[in-house]
């Protein structure tokens, strides 16, 4: 359990840090959205991932909003988003954002997305190409039928990290009985698995997402992110090849993304991100920031 005060981890304190920027909500597509907003420029939508929520972008948003007005979301079961039982289809989620662009007033945004984040972030271009000028994926492909694919244990060969935490949230009821009151065991894993420097996710950090996910709604709505999968795949078979630029910033020896661009956007670099694990905003702040500023400008 974490030794900050709650008050410290809740949203009103976090924007503090971030000179320029404020909470925001709308309520889009039946669902209250959070987001954080600041900035100047061309419109830049961050969508985070699980196990975090907005303040993932916290290290990049200063320097972004110097050239953008950038819209970091809590998307729909996230942080201070609403956590409706269900509408956790990619689709739908992407429809959620569609609807945020609209009530803001924006006729073309930017949108990075990062793990669940980026799935939400490709929905949102591949659905409605209109409004997006350009995607960024980070560290992570849309879902596709590979996700059946994955490795749930470790290969012989000695594969080091294996995403069995993909069919752990697939369990309906389990995971919230199981991680209430102790989701910072969790965290902590994953954080210190999935990152090449730990220590970048600081324990203030690992606090603030322990607060977004120990209840049990939190955790439920997490799960449905991972659960709606199945229907994620058939959904991406859909959507014809984006025309729009895209770029793929990758962890690592994570090769999925570049693996994957060919065969989603007909315009697309891949760049990897050397010494960052898959926590690339935290671990690899400055390089990223530069790389998205290039792509954009």
């Amino acid at each position: 359990m974490n030794n900050y005060s709650m008050s410290k981890l809740q949203d009103e304190a976090l924007v503090t840090q971030l000179p320029g920027y404020a909470n925001g909500y709308a309520k889009v597509n039946g669902v209250e959205l959070h987001y954080v907003i600041g900035g100047k420029g061309e419109p830049l939508f961050l969508l985070p991932g699980w196990p975090q929520t907005w303040w993932a972008y916290h290290k990049l948003m200063p320097e972004l909003s110097r050239h953008f007005q950038v819209i970091a979301i809590d998307i729909r079961g996230m942080g201070s988003s609403e956590k409706p039982e269900m509408g956790y289809e990619k689709k739908n989620l992407a429809r959620d954002i569609f609807e945020l662009i609209q009530h803001l007033g924006f006729s073309k945004v930017n949108v990075a997305g990062h793990d669940i984040g980026a799935s939400v972030a490709y929905a949102v271009a591949a659905q409605f190409p209109q409004v997006v000028s350009k995607l960024i994926l980070l560290d992570t492909p849309p879902i596709d039928e590979t996700i059946y694919r994955l490795p749930m244990m470790p290969l012989p060969a000695g594969q080091s990290v294996f995403p069995w935490w993909l069919a752990f949230n697939q369990i309906r009821e389990l995971p919230k009985k199981l991680l209430e009151g102790r989701i910072s065991i969790l965290l902590d894993y994953l954080f210190d698995t999935l990152a090449k420097t730990p220590s970048a996710i600081r324990a203030f950090d690992r606090a603030v997402y322990e607060v977004a996910y120990q209840s049990t709604e939190s955790i439920r709505a997490a799960n449905g992110w991972y659960q709606a999968f199945p229907q994620d795949v058939i959904d991406n078979k859909a959507y014809a090849k984006l025309e729009l630029p895209v770029l793929g910033l990758a962890s690592e020896g994570n090769q999925m993304l570049e693996l994957t661009l060919p065969t989603i956007a007909n315009h697309f670099q891949s760049v990897t991100i050397e010494g960052s694990g898959h926590f690339l905003m935290e671990e690899k702040p400055e390089e990223l920031v530069t790389f998205i500023i290039d792509f954009l400008a």
